[in-house]
């Protein structure tokens, strides 16, 4: 039974995950929460731990969805490298707090983290560049696989810095990044969506594999567990991939969201109670 959870976590979180360029952290950790803590099916997890597994599975599922984006040209190498100056670091931070968390702050915080992200996914699509970050001076190019030219602002300090606070978040959360990076790019920065998705995928990738260094260190990772949801990951990214190479990726996204949203305040509920 334990198995067959896991193979389902993993193939449904890369799925989605890779889909809407998130990652997929953000239902692997409550999940593990759920079934490890709450129904005891998973042995010997704790919230650092399954922040920990969750970090370590990502590094799948971001090169997976990685490798499958760059054969589409949805991934800005260059421009995403400035994002990995502060992503990477802000993720090693990240990562050492969390061992702070208890079972009842972490659904606190957690919940609150995941109402956020509910919140900026249901206004991404209201919410205008900000018209300072698209001066010449800050544009940079890319080139998509139809050839067309996309440009749009990048200032390297705010770059930098919001990327740190994404990369926190990463550790923190074991989320890998993706659903605070991906709205940032497309709100703040004003990149093409399918080409923030992609990029957000490289960064999730660089940002778990850093955060994972931590929590492997603070020995906050069940190998087992990790290694079912690995390889389960590797194919339910694969699918994501295809997927959204196909198929507009609203719908998912207001599932995702409505699913956040309940989740999130289940959780500071049972944190209360």
């Amino acid at each position: 039974m334990a198995y067959l959870v896991l193979i389902i976590i993993g193939v449904c979180s890369a799925v989605i995950g890779a889909l809407v360029g998130i990652g997929g952290g953000i239902i692997i950790v409550p999940s593990l929460v759920y079934f490890g803590i709450d129904h005891h099916l998973l042995s010997g997890m704790t919230p650092q731990r399954a922040i920990g597994t969750s970090s370590v599975i990502l590094i799948t599922t971001g090169l997976t969805a990685t490798l499958g984006y760059l054969k589409t040209k949805q991934v800005d190498v260059k421009n995403g490298l400035i994002f990995l100056i502060g992503i990477i670091p802000g993720a090693l931070v990240g990562a050492y707090l969390s061992k702070y968390f208890t079972l009842d702050s972490f659904n606190l915080y957690f919940g609150i983290f995941l109402i956020l992200i509910s919140i900026i996914l249901m206004i991404r699509n209201q919410v205008k560049p900000i018209k300072y970050f698209q001066q010449e001076k800050y544009l940079k190019s890319f080139i998509d696989k139809t050839g067309e030219k996309h440009q749009y602002g990048i200032p390297p300090i705010a770059a930098v810095i919001s990327a740190f606070i994404v990369g926190i978040t990463t550790g923190l959360f074991g989320i890998g990044g993706g659903a605070l990076m991906t709205p940032l790019m497309i709100i703040v920065f004003k990149f093409p969506p399918h080409v923030a998705v992609g990029t957000s995928m490289m960064m999730i990738f660089f940002s778990s594999l850093s955060s994972s260094v931590s929590h492997v260190i603070q020995g906050n990772v069940l190998w087992v567990h990790a290694i079912v949801l690995i390889i389960s990951s590797y194919f339910g990214a694969k699918i994501g991939v295809k997927i959204n190479s196909r198929m507009k990726s609203d719908t998912v996204v207001l599932i995702l969201r409505i699913t956040m949203l309940i989740l999130g305040i289940y959780l500071i509920i049972k944190s209360i109670l």
